[in-house]
């Protein structure tokens, strides 16, 4: 690896991947670090939106492939889509690992109606970065949050050395984890000025060229609602109504974003132990400072606002178990959890396995009580052994016992 290059907590996947795999596919969002990673690991990179190399692929992608010194990453592969294909022809003739990485900010199945590369080529999910990531501490030989939380208990868990404030988790989230933000000393105007040319390179570059949207206006404003609702519930007629358009745009604008890595939708859980849940999913942005500077909000505009507050401390929250859930096999799954008319909602319903269940709820205060825990051990006490551990995640600095397997936890354990 340069000695210029900052470690990823995607580095020791990537290696196992590589040692395992004959070509590995990194996806992800436009500047979340992908390519600066993959290339640490190979012996040439060609750059597929570079005008001259992709000519050379589209001219004949196999005979590139043989020019080509091993191992080779093949950047923004989605420029020159039929190198899937020389890809899957080389591996089926040779399938020793390591040979190729691929990555991409667009979806595979975006420009291609079947896959290539099934069986041939894994994929791996890249986000943007964590705290953990930002402050240079990658190792976790302890293992990650869910796992220590649901097998050790809240007490495995540690703080780092500064434990941040309110003010301190609401910078981090508007600042965002692109590391051309997040690597640099910029001050709060200059991260958005950034931030703001990605959403508006989204959306007339991005979009234009995979999604093939015809109203980049109407798209700036349903990303906008999409924005200001981050980690909420809002109704369909609330956002449709907020960009003029109807339910089918709606949906093509959310496969859009979705392709493009930036957007995820959190299902609502289903059990049939519970009856009347809500079916609607919650809205997410991946990057919370893409969120913020999208819907146009300062930090003074959080900070005095308890609604926006709560969901962009929820939304960080999952920013930074996103590329821990992406890097675990089996893979949890994520969940929230409300009931019909909202008697009870939890902001993170985890599933580890069977039988195993882990459960969040993002508190933006210093001293969650019991109270704070009700959901919880609701939860708990309907689903009985079944449920293994659940938090209180808050903006103080104490670990402590709220109820029988559940415990207030300040997010900076995260990276502790």
């Amino acid at each position: 690896m340069s000695s210029r290059y900052r470690a990823r907590t995607a580095d020791a996947y990537l290696a196992e991947l590589m040692a395992t795999f004959p070509a590995v596919m990194i996806t992800g969002p436009r500047a979340a670090g992908k390519t600066t990673t993959a290339a640490q690991t190979v012996a040439q990179v060609d750059r597929l939106d570079e005008p001259g190399m992709a000519a050379l692929y589209r001219a004949d992608p196999d005979a590139a492939l043989r020019r080509a010194t091993l191992p080779l990453l093949i950047d923004e592969w989605q420029e020159v889509p039929e190198v899937l294909g020389a890809v899957k022809r080389w591996v089926d003739r040779d399938s020793s690992p390591g040979q190729f990485v691929l990555t991409g900010s667009v979806r595979a199945e975006l420009d291609n109606e079947t896959w290539p590369g099934t069986g041939r080529v894994v994929r791996m999910d890249m986000y943007p970065l964590t705290e953990r990531e930002v402050l240079g501490s990658t190792a976790n030989k302890d293992g990650s949050f869910l796992a220590r939380l649901a097998h050790q208990g809240a007490e495995s868990l540690t703080l780092p050395d500064t434990i941040p404030d309110i003010d301190g988790y609401i910078s981090a989230a508007l600042r965002g984890g692109f590391p051309e933000v997040a690597y640099r000393d910029l001050t709060r105007r200059q991260q958005f000025i950034w931030l703001d040319g990605y959403v508006n390179d989204l959306i007339t570059r991005d979009a234009a060229a995979y999604g093939r949207s015809k109203d980049p206006a109407k798209l700036r404003l349903y990303l906008n609602a999409l924005s200001l609702h981050n980690a909420g519930l809002p109704s369909d007629s609330t956002l449709y109504r907020s960009a003029d358009i109807n339910a089918k745009t709606a949906a093509e604008y959310d496969q859009l974003l979705r392709n493009l890595y930036v957007y995820d939708l959190v299902p609502a859980w289903s059990t049939n132990q519970i009856r009347r849940l809500t079916k609607t999913g919650k809205r997410y942005l991946v990057d919370t400072g893409l969120a913020a500077a999208a819907a146009g909000l300062t930090f003074e505009a959080v900070m005095s606002d308890a609604k926006l507050l709560g969901r962009w401390f929820d939304a960080f929250a999952v920013a930074q178990l996103r590329p821990e859930v992406a890097q675990t096999h089996p893979r949890p799954a994520l969940h929230h959890l409300r009931l019909e008319a909202g008697r009870r909602e939890i902001d993170l319903v985890v599933e580890l396995g069977p039988g195993r269940i882990v459960a969040l709820e993002f508190k933006a205060g210093t001293a969650p009580q019991r109270k704070d825990a009700r959901h919880l051990a609701w939860l708990r006490d309907e689903l009985g052994d079944q449920f293994t551990a659940g938090a209180v995640i808050h903006s103080g600095p104490g670990i402590y016992e709220l109820g029988d397997r559940i415990s207030a936890v300040p997010l900076c354990t995260m990276w502790g």
